[in-house]
């Protein structure tokens, strides 16, 4: 049997090997808009242009047995070729839940699970006259179907409201369209975290729990700052935990990976956004040093053997040492450093590895979303000062000139 991954970028490049490791041949499959952002292979096995049935017939010849979406772009044509082929997928009841944010917290909502107050419209008008009933400040302003933090503002009046919503439906998403229309959504109070999960015939497995910090940045833009493991055993995970699940039910989740953002709320968990596909940009090998697993190779088991997930063999996770992944912010524009200038990053006690997603000597953009990070550090130590010590050192270096080295720039 192969297994077809559509859109295998990111995290998802690491697929093939997990597969392999258990005897399965990837079958990579490019959709009509991958993710603009993310850097992956050119290379296709097989290239969607359109006709689902086409491109099923043709992943048939090959002897697929089982269709994954490797990243969000892949989530709505991985669960169409499930379909289209028979292999084991996702409920396709109401199939754009798992991609329209609109459509998934109305999903949830129905299902009985607590959600924000949300509303959608392309009118400026409707939606300053959503959050105006709502009477409650700030709001959040988000593209219908996009990831990370793309175009996400928070609006604190409804000036900000009419030109977040003005440059939302200017702007275009991480896979290349235009913002048609535009999510409103209640602002939520407390800590976010997400829930990374494998499923195999609607039994779940939860591989981690992460929980995010955040920062503000100036023009109503927030950023992912940094996130770090939590353990299970940690006061109110458990509710978090349980919530998950729940959500995964109501979008009908029921083969493959699950990458779901929940905020606790003084009141209990509420959904931020949950997506059909593995979690982020991290690295494997990093993450089972430190927690003794990770979602790749745990999905790969999902699908090679089925039986460790239904019958729930899969190991639980633990947390060996604290660690942090570290979203690289620059002030300003520059230059991004080559090994020299990055040295001192390196020699930081607490320092695991750093992963650049635009190369040395690339321009910097000043960061105020994912997209334009140039990249990640982690840090890993048994002691947690050690952790906060070099963390905020790292900050210091971007403040004062990682990012314009002259002999970088040169």
């Amino acid at each position: 049997m192969r297994v077809a991954v559509v859109d295998a970028d990111g995290i998802a490049a690491h697929l093939p090997a997990a597969l392999a490791a258990h005897g399965l041949e990837t079958v990579r499959v490019r959709s009509e808009a991958p993710d603009v952002h993310l850097r992956g292979s050119a290379e296709a096995d097989v290239r969607h242009q359109g006709d689902v049935g086409e491109t099923a017939e043709a992943l048939r010849r090959l002897d697929v047995g089982f269709v994954l979406a490797g990243t969000e772009s892949g989530v709505l044509l991985a669960d169409e070729l499930s379909a289209a082929l028979g292999t084991p997928g996702n409920g396709m009841r109401r199939p754009r839940a798992r991609r329209d944010k609109y459509e998934m917290v109305a999903a949830v909502r129905e299902a009985g699970v607590t959600t924000a107050a949300s509303f959608s419209s392309p009118s400026v008008d409707e939606v300053v006259a959503w959050a105006e009933a709502l009477g409650k400040w700030p709001v959040v302003l988000k593209p219908l179907a996009s990831a990370g933090t793309d175009n996400v503002r928070i609006c604190g009046s409804v000036d900000e409201v009419r030109g977040g919503h003005a440059a939302i439906l200017a702007g275009t998403t991480r896979y290349g369209s235009r913002n048609e229309t535009v999510l409103a959504q209640e602002y939520l109070h407390g800590d976010e975290y997400f829930v990374n999960t494998v499923s195999r015939d609607g039994v779940h497995h939860v591989v981690e729990v992460w929980r995010y910090h955040k920062r503000a940045l100036d023009g109503g833009h927030w950023m992912y700052d940094y996130e770090q493991p939590v353990p299970l055993e940690e006061p109110r995970v458990a509710d978090l935990v349980g919530y998950t699940l729940d959500v995964l039910d109501a979008l009908e989740i029921h083969n493959g990976a699950g990458h779901t953002e929940v905020m606790l709320t003084p009141t209990g968990p509420v959904l931020v956004e949950s997506g059909a596909r593995m979690g982020g940009s991290h690295q494997p090998s990093v993450i089972s040093r430190c927690i003794g697993t990770n979602q790749v190779e745990c999905l790969a088991l999902a699908v090679a053997r089925p039986e460790e997930v239904t019958q729930r063999r899969l190991p639980t996770y633990r947390p060996r040492s604290f660690l942090r992944y570290v979203t690289l912010i620059s002030p300003g524009d520059g230059v991004v450093p080559d090994e020299a200038g990055f040295a001192a990053v390196r020699t930081l006690p607490s320092f695991v590895d750093l992963v650049l997603t635009t190369p040395p000597g690339g321009p910097v953009r000043r960061t105020v979303d994912l997209a334009t990070s140039v990249g990640y550090v982690y840090l890993e130590a048994d002691d947690p000062e050690q952790v906060e010590s070099d963390y905020k050192q790292l900050r210091e270096y971007e403040l004062n000139g990682l990012y314009t080295n002259e002999a970088v720039a040169k």
